[in-house]
């Protein structure tokens, strides 16, 4: 693991924790150059996922990109990070356990939809109006209607 201060690959483990309902591992690193410390996850490596997205090409499963979706959607709401981490970690989890191979990306987007519908509505509704690209405010209405019921 190299140090992104100085770039040596040198380093100490100081401290090892459990985290994210005993799936990951939180380890703080010292590294013997600089002395700088930094945090790294280790997680368990599912089965290779990948996307097609909807021009047909395909890309690996990126959690980064789905994390910062999530992330914006729930902006300026009362939503901690670790319930958007869990969010995300519910999307793969859903994705790895149901499909294998290559999974179409509007399954996630369905997916992600779903998981913020329960969290919160507002965050829910932003996500979905990026997502269904709402043309006018009546498909925005609509939608809104939809949620009031």
């Amino acid at each position: 693991m190299k140090c992104p201060k100085c770039s040596k690959s040198e380093n100490k483990v100081v401290d090892s924790r459990i985290v994210r309902d005993d799936t990951a591992i939180r380890r703080r690193r010292e590294c013997t150059e600089c002395g700088h410390r930094f945090t790294t996850y280790e997680y368990i490596e599912k089965a290779e996922v990948l996307i097609e997205k909807n021009n047909g090409t395909t890309e690996e499963y990126d959690r980064q990109k789905i994390k910062k979706g999530i992330s914006l959607a729930c902006m300026k709401r009362h939503i901690s990070p670790e319930q958007i981490e869990k969010m995300v970690d519910d999307v793969y989890n859903s994705i790895t356990n149901n499909y294998s191979g290559t999974v179409k990306s509007t399954v996630i987007g369905e997916l992600v939809i779903d998981i913020l519908k329960k969290t919160d509505e507002v965050a829910y509704i932003r996500f979905a109006s990026v997502y269904r690209k709402f043309k006018d405010v009546k498909e925005f209405m609509k939608e809104l209607q939809n949620i009031i019921k």
